[in-house]
């Protein structure tokens, strides 16, 4: 049980690193799909996937503050702790979406760079080419990111379920620590 005067909801800028994050991977998700449905190597394809890939090393630049930020301000106390299950279920999807934020950046770099293709940042620089350009390593690259793609849609339908289930099923407060608009209820 909380303390008197103790937060019950995340800081703002924990809700703003978690909805900023999740809006860029959503529309992340969104346009790498988008785009493999185009012709390779045509309008807009090409265009969609820079952005694709600015998104992605958008959210890769973000993950270690987020992380720093969210070990320094810590969690805020619940007014009903949850179960031992429930706390270690959100502990492991937690960890993995973490993981999954790191891998698929990563492996849509090294796709990228070992493909030989541009690492654009919303046109404003490219970033360097850290690995070589080697077709091997490229396709390992583009296999990891694919099915580290379909690891984070289903870590995150789960993650979406687990909300849904707490907000109209137990309905609890665990949507209302992170929910900006119920912020200010804590």
């Amino acid at each position: 049980m909380a303390r008197a005067g103790e937060s019950y909801t995340y800081d703002r800028t924990q809700r703003g690193f978690h909805w900023l994050m999740a809006a860029l991977i959503l529309v992340a998700l969104a346009l790498g799909i988008y785009a493999a449905w185009q012709v390779p190597g045509t309008s807009p394809r090409r265009e969609i996937l820079d952005i694709h890939k600015s998104i992605g090393l958008t959210v890769l630049l973000l993950l270690p503050l987020r992380f720093v930020y969210r070990l320094v301000a810590g969690e805020p106390a619940y007014r009903t702790p949850p179960s031992r299950s429930a706390h270690l279920a959100a502990r492991l999807a937690h960890g993995s979406l973490y993981a999954l934020m790191l891998l698929l950046p990563v492996s849509g770099y090294v796709y990228s760079a070992a493909g030989g293709y541009g690492l654009p940042w919303f046109g404003v620089f490219s970033f360097p080419r850290l690995v070589p350009v080697d077709k091997a390593l490229s396709l390992a690259g583009y296999t990891a990111h694919y099915w580290i793609a379909w690891g984070v849609g289903f870590v995150l339908a789960l993650h979406v379920l687990a909300v849904a289930w707490h907000a109209w099923i137990r309905r609890d407060e665990v949507l209302g620590r992170m929910w900006p608009r119920r912020a200010a209820e804590g």
